[in-house]
């Protein structure tokens, strides 16, 4: 793999990267392309065997060095990879006993009506292809798949004559869209998310949904708390000056 990727944090335990958006996490068994997992196999070959592998639809084992989370392709941002099955094993627990504090940046179409909230609702798979989640109704889904998401207005602006807001999201839960799908079920679907804005127009310029990764508190196997954050990318800076000045960040 010959892509470069910006490394945040490096310890003998782990290593945070600010993930770009388009590159994926790991295969999904149907395309061949670079992936975070191959990078960390190339950069670090005594971690082959950290993570979990995975089993795609088409039967085959999907190695994922070093992967405690994902963030979807088009998101970019914090991903923290671990070196060592101990390291894998300590940052895992956190993330499934929610004690991971993740703060992400995004922009949506329209104003909520209000300053900030918090969604709590059940997300299923609806059977479509692509693949996507949604809102489960009442009666439908599994407890167990509760997810919370608590979100607050960072700024109004418009584009093209059409409003839009800067909003910061705080996942308590990490279910998979989890954002871009309570998102939509608050009205205000993320800019340029093929799947949950499906024929929006792609406003402030993005090529891409419009979501990035931005913080991401944690504890580590040595002891110490510490909080990562991936700078805002080029996209985001583009759109924040073509949004107006002043806007709070």
């Amino acid at each position: 793999m010959s892509r470069e990727i910006p490394i945040i944090y490096e310890d003998a335990d782990i290593v945070v990267i600010d993930k770009p958006a388009g590159l994926i996490v790991h295969s999904d068994g149907r395309t061949v392309e670079p992936s975070v997992a191959e990078w960390m196999l190339e950069r670090y070959p005594d971690a082959k065997d950290v993570g979990e592998p995975w089993v795609s639809p088409q039967g085959e084992t999907i190695a994922r060095t070093g992967i405690i989370h994902r963030l979807d392709r088009t998101t970019s941002g914090v991903l923290i990879l671990a070196k060592t099955p101990e390291a894998y094993a300590f940052m895992k627990e956190q993330f499934q006993g929610r004690t991971v504090e993740k703060a992400y940046r995004a922009f949506a179409y329209g104003h909520p009506s209000r300053e900030s909230g918090v969604i709590e609702a059940e997300i299923v798979r609806i059977r479509s292809l692509p693949p996507r989640w949604g809102v489960a109704r009442e009666g439908e889904g599994k407890k167990q798949r509760a997810a919370i998401t608590a979100w607050k207005v960072l700024a109004r602006g418009e584009d093209e004559g059409q409003a839009v807001s800067y909003l910061e999201a705080r996942p308590k839960t990490g279910r998979t869209h989890q954002i871009r799908v309570h998102l939509k079920h608050l009205n205000h679907p993320i800019v340029c998310d093929p799947l949950y804005a499906a024929g929006r127009p792609c406003l402030l310029g993005f090529g891409r949904a419009a979501l990035h990764a931005y913080s991401l508190s944690i504890d580590l196997p040595s002891g110490e708390r510490k909080e990562f954050i991936a700078p805002l990318p080029a996209d985001f800076e583009a759109a924040l000056a073509r949004f107006g000045e002043g806007t709070s960040r």
